[in-house]
């Protein structure tokens, strides 16, 4: 066993946990302050949750091992628990437990994501119950299609999930998602879209109206999650190696690049640049590196974070052009931004890309692979929210709405001044 390995995956694993808490400071901080309580809930909900399905039978769902295309419902029925996977098998570069605890990281994060769509509007109890849901049948499903691999005793390719692996027997070439362009970010982009036209709009929505409360919480979320992205994209090739490096170094470059371009943005369009812009540009351009931040040279990775933060600082717009409250700009951010990044690679993947290539070989799978996602967490998104919606009540009453929520789901308050309940 490689210790240094195995060290190396623990660290990035507790990185990309400590993603979800920023994300709570990231989300608070953009509702106004008598929903605070309940949005950074949300996440904290999905942290536990999560957590608990993951062990119990999460990873089964997601890392069957298989021979041939690993279907999307099979499950290792000797993983359930993760007793078999207490051993350490002889030779094996690193413990089992130690990727199972990396992977039940981003399932937690990708869950926390969609409920920025949702804000100050939803009820915690039937949040609960789609996260549970969803998790259950959209994201455990997807992560085996892109990160499950297996390989034969002589090293060479022996299973894997089909978006990444099986499509190399179809095309020549699979698609490039490094770490979680489709599986995280389309996948929870997608599930966001469906949320918020499953609970319509805010009372009062339109553009102006919902303000963040707090933009140093925003930035303290965007610092904290910028933060935890290296372990995230980093971590992802499951070793200290040179690969690691090259995908740390673009978690610098694209996100750098896309804040100053969504200030520019901002500052043609609206005439001043903000904090939360800054924040919210430097998400997008991790968002865009995460499936690419492999496969690509910096200058490159460069060039998407521009793409991505201008495009971004753009497409959040698109909410009140077509109606649908996207409350926190998860569609804007993270389902434009991975849909960005995951087809850039089409055109400048290291090696298989366009330019290098001089096919669009790469481009054709990589849109597949973000097709196909989008539509399966929209659909059945879109299903289990209507459903919850019209049985158990998804949103909260009017006036708690206009109130606050956080006293009536959660009974406090997240600024109490001396003396204000006396």
């Amino acid at each position: 066993m490689d210790q240094g390995n195995t060290a190396f995956m623990l660290i990035a694993a507790a990185l990309v946990l400590l993603m979800t808490p920023g994300l709570a400071f990231f989300y608070g901080g953009l509702v106004k302050a008598k929903s605070v309580i309940s949005m950074m809930m949300l996440s904290f909900g999905a942290l536990g949750l999560i957590g608990v399905l993951w062990v119990i039978y999460g990873y089964a769902i997601a890392f069957p091992s298989a021979d041939g295309l690993v279907a999307p419902w099979s499950i290792d029925w000797s993983a359930i628990g993760l007793t078999s996977l207490l051993e350490t098998p002889e030779g094996a570069a690193y413990p089992p437990l130690a990727f199972v605890a990396f992977q039940a990281t981003f399932a937690i994060l990708t869950v926390a994501l969609v409920s920025g769509a949702i804000a100050d509007r939803a009820k915690f109890g039937s949040w609960m119950i789609f996260a549970a849901i969803w998790a259950t049948i959209v994201y455990f499903p997807v992560a085996s299609w892109v990160f499950n691999f297996g390989l034969a005793e002589d090293g060479s390719f022996a299973y894997g999930g089909w978006i990444t692996y099986g499509m190399q027997e179809w095309f020549g070439v699979g698609a490039i998602d490094f770490a979680g362009g489709t599986a995280v970010h389309i996948n929870a982009g997608a599930a966001a879209l469906a949320l918020a036209l499953v609970l319509g709009k805010r009372l009062g929505f339109q553009k102006g109206v919902h303000v963040p409360h707090n933009p140093p919480f925003v930035l303290l979320g965007a610092g904290l999650l910028w933060f935890g992205w290296f372990g995230f994209n980093a971590g992802s090739e499951l070793a200290a190696d040179g690969t690691a490096a090259l995908a740390f170094v673009n978690t610098i470059a694209a996100p750098a690049a896309a804040l100053l371009a969504w200030l520019v943005v901002e500052k043609v369009k609206d005439g001043k640049p903000t904090s939360v812009g800054a924040a919210s540009g430097a998400v997008a351009g991790l968002v865009a590196i995460t499936p690419a931040c492999a496969s690509l040279t910096p200058i490159w990775a460069i060039v998407l974070g521009l793409v991505a933060g201008a495009v971004c600082a753009l497409a959040i717009e698109l909410k009140y052009k077509w109606g649908f409250d996207d409350s926190l700009d998860v569609v804007g951010i993270h389902l434009v931004g991975g849909l960005i990044g995951t087809l850039y690679l089409g055109f400048f993947a290291n090696s298989t890309g366009l330019i290098y290539s001089g096919n669009l070989t790469q481009l054709l799978v990589q849109a597949i692979a973000a097709v196909a996602v989008l539509v399966y967490s929209f659909v059945l998104a879109y299903g289990i929210g209507f459903v919850i919606e019209k049985t158990l009540g998804f949103r909260v009453k009017n006036e708690d709405e206009v109130a606050g929520i956080d006293t009536v789901v959660h009974g406090e308050e997240g600024y109490v001044l001396e003396g204000s309940r006396a």
